[in-house]
């Protein structure tokens, strides 16, 4: 599990961590990992540190000194190195020892600094740091443009500038890096989005404040925790005991939904689908999946649900539409001591009514930002700004596990670290996707998953199944390669996923 930390639990280590150590061996231990990391990205880019031209962006803090410590290392190397300081003042002993390696410093001006930065191999930004919040003041926003126009490789030092450190908020101009290298551990701003999406790789240097740090807020499993948590089947196994899950989902308008979130639950492996629905889903769903034992609900009909059959867990809510025949097949799935998935109009429903998640059985909520921040009350653009803060006020007001789909997709539980997916692809935008995670989570809560595990494992399988997707037989995994993907084309990629794991 990689665990994040906000800028204060940092800084805290920090100072323990300083108190038993001469004093600079922290940023020259910073500058080593950081020098190091802009050797190897100049060496793939160039083929060499040698003659490569390397700016860098110089604040008035600790991150313009790391900055300058680690040009002085590359201008050692035979880097052509200049310094642009932006801030009041600049780090003494850094400035001495670029000076000493041969590298060049001056105040910033406009023309010069642009003619450098569009000159440069590699641009390091040591403008503000971990302790910086808010937008960047002038001349931090000019430069963090002139990045933006940079055709090199640009690396951030701990935390891009622009960034929050510990919320992943961007109120403005800020840098975008291709690298951040990032000191002691990871930042919760650098893994949650927006600020996550600023950061590029992030290249982590141990400096030693690990014995230092509390228990984290904030974790992103790795393949390792996900495979661990993945239920599996035993010799004695049989579809019962795999998990049987009931999906009540689709309409006459939204058939597709029933079809994807119930390829979903069959590709993650559940032992059985039991698919609740009007005629018409029930139809696609029979023609698709033929492993999903269906039933017919009638338009209006209520207390149908004991005919479906016995469950583990049921799914609610894609594509069911508004109306209320959707609301009373919500209302009694949620009067069940099961646990519930509830998604898309379920949630539209859930939002009009919140007392209905006053359960004794647990539930699981997936909702989008839009979704968010209905169930909250709030505009949608203070959810994506700070998806964080609202993914746990949502657990802790409405008394559920909450999965909050994105470009970063966050789980957050009660008293619990909110977990961050690493995994996804951009490709993944397009209509249908949630229906499928909504089915694979719902296939590990009826193996046995609590909530907040099974989202955590949904989202990080979806995200690689859709990746697997994109890239097609050639292969690779990395985040933005590959080509456009349906929604049904992640559920079948899905047992590819597994096999990853």
């Amino acid at each position: 599990m990689r665990t994040a930390y906000t800028s204060d639990q940092i800084r805290a280590a920090e100072r323990a961590l300083m108190a038993r150590l001469p004093e600079g061996t922290l940023m020259s231990r910073a500058a080593s990992g950081l020098a190091s990391t802009c050797a190897r990205v100049l060496a793939r880019a160039r083929g060499r540190v040698y003659g490569s031209r390397v700016v860098l962006l110089i604040g008035s803090g600790d991150n313009g000194g790391d900055a300058l410590y680690a040009g002085a290392r590359l201008a050692a190397r035979g880097a052509r190195v200049d310094a642009i300081l932006a801030g009041s003042r600049a780090h003494q002993g850094g400035l001495a020892a670029l000076s000493a390696a041969g590298g060049r410093a001056a105040e910033f001006a406009p023309g010069p600094a642009r003619e450098l930065v569009a000159a440069a191999d590699l641009v390091m930004d040591g403008l503000v740091g971990i302790g910086s919040a808010g937008a960047l003041r002038e001349p931090y926003g000019t430069l963090a443009g002139l990045v933006a126009d940079a055709p090199g490789l640009v690396v951030a030092v701990d935390v891009p500038s622009g960034v929050d450190a510990s919320t992943g908020r961007v109120d403005g101009p800020a840098v975008r890096a291709h690298t951040t290298v990032t000191f002691g551990a990871y930042k919760v701003g650098l893994l949650v989005d927006p600020g996550a999406a600023f950061c590029g790789t992030v290249e982590p240097v141990d400096i030693g404040l690990g014995p230092y740090l509390p228990d984290a807020d904030v974790a992103a499993p790795t393949a390792d925790d996900v495979a661990d948590l993945l239920p599996s089947p035993a010799h004695e196994s049989d579809k019962y005991r795999r998990g049987v899950i009931g999906i009540v989902a689709g309409s006459d308008t939204f058939t597709g939904a029933a079809v994807l979130a119930v390829g979903g639950a069959i590709r993650a492996g559940v032992g059985m689908v039991r698919f609740a629905g009007v005629e018409e889903p029930v139809r696609y769903v029979r023609a698709r999946w033929p492993e999903a034992v269906t039933t017919v609900l009638a338009p209006g009909s209520k207390g149908v649900l004991a005919d479906v059959g016995r469950v583990q867990a049921w799914v609610v809510g894609p594509g069911l539409g508004t109306g209320p025949h959707a609301r009373d097949l919500v209302a009694e799935i949620l009067g069940t001591d099961l646990p519930v998935l509830v998604d898309a109009d379920g949630l539209t429903h859930v939002a009009r009514d919140r007392s209905r998640l006053r359960r004794t059985g647990p539930t699981l909520l997936t909702p989008h930002a839009g979704e968010l921040a209905r169930l909250l009350d709030v505009p949608r653009e203070d959810v994506e700004a700070r998806r964080i803060e609202h993914v746990r006020r949502a657990a802790h007001e409405l008394g559920a596990t909450v999965l909050l789909k994105g470009a970063t997709t966050l789980v957050a539980e009660e008293d619990r670290p909110v977990r961050v997916n690493s995994t996804g692809t951009p490709w993944l935008a397009t209509g249908g996707t949630g229906d499928v995670l909504s089915g694979v989570a719902g296939a590990l809560l009826a193996g046995g998953l609590s909530c907040y595990d099974a989202a955590s494992c949904a989202a990080y399988l979806h995200g690689l199944a859709g990746r697997i997707a994109a890239a097609g037989p050639a292969g690779g995994v990395r985040p933005g390669g590959g080509a456009a993907i349906a929604a049904l084309d992640v559920a079948e990629a899905l047992p590819d996923a597994v096999r990853a794991l």
